[in-house]
């Protein structure tokens, strides 16, 4: 496939309309599959690499960090800051993207007329059929079939407990961001109470801010951070005017999950999950 000559997009979505798009590209990339692929979102090049399909990918964003026994890859810059001249060099027949976020990008590589693949997935069951799509790009349907049912398996539901902690989910400390959908759904199977659930069908993260006194209010008992790509800074959480009244400071129950193992909707959820099922049968 040629990238100066050939531009394709596609965009995971919800609509009938948009799964009909997905399909006629998948048709044409079965026919003539991408073997120069650049992820530009660090959860496609984890799950590309974990099928088998690693030696077609040319190029990474700098948040994915290579396997320890993989081929290093070119690392092309940030989540929303890819160099595009880096990209061209690389001479891409597809290039993965991921969020609303990216958006200007794809639409400055697209006027470039490189083939692109962008989604958007918010929920368990978005993620889920996103793996599966991708599987099928790179024809690695069964190697990804086998992967999925293991991330089913390890995301399966604790048994229902008599107790459910409430926990707050931070995304963001500037205004206060409340957790996507797909960490509400995780804490939820955890054995959790999300203190904002009714928040998680906002899919921008700017409808899901919340208010401090209203974190207060709701008083969760415990507060898991995770700021998108930065250092959580505890100190600055439970010092937060009030919030020494709150059940989770008071408990000394304020934890930090790497973004990459609870804000990356791909494989390595499990592992955000793992954290969450610990702390919540601690409380």
């Amino acid at each position: 496939m040629n990238s100066r000559k050939t531009t394709k997009f596609a965009h995971a979505g919800r609509s009938a309309t948009g799964a009909t798009c997905v399909e006629r590209t998948i048709s044409r990339f079965v026919e003539y599959r991408p073997r120069r692929i650049v992820c530009l979102s660090a959860e496609s090049a984890d799950w590309i690499w974990r099928i088998g399909a690693w030696d077609s990918v040319v190029g990474t964003t700098a948040f994915f960090t290579v396997p320890e026994k993989a081929e290093p890859k070119p690392r092309i810059g940030g989540f929303s800051t890819a160099q595009i001249d880096e990209i061209a060099e690389l001479e891409p027949d597809l290039i993965i993207a991921y969020s609303d976020v990216q958006a200007p990008l794809l639409a400055e590589l697209m006027r470039r007329g490189f083939p692109v693949l962008g989604t958007n997935q918010r929920t368990l069951a978005e993620i889920e059929s996103t793996l599966m799509l991708l599987g099928r790009i790179v024809g690695h349907e069964p190697e990804a079939a086998r992967w999925l049912k293991e991330f089913q398996r390890r995301l399966t539901p604790v048994e229902k407990a008599k107790v459910r902690p409430r926990v707050y989910f931070e995304e963001w400390n500037d205004p206060l961001v409340s957790g996507i959908a797909w960490v509400s759904e995780l804490i939820e199977r955890a054995g959790g109470k999300d203190v904002f659930s009714e928040m998680r069908t906002q899919r921008a993260a700017l409808n899901r801010v919340v208010e401090p006194d209203e974190v207060r209010r709701r008083n969760p008992e415990i507060i898991l951070a995770s700021w998108c790509g930065r250092a959580v800074r505890i100190p600055e959480i439970v010092s937060r005017p009030g919030w020494e009244k709150v059940s989770a400071v008071q408990n000394e129950r304020v934890y930090e999950i790497h973004s990459s193992e609870i804000l990356q909707p791909g494989f390595r959820l499990v592992e955000g999950y793992e954290r969450v099922k610990e702390w919540l049968k601690s409380a």
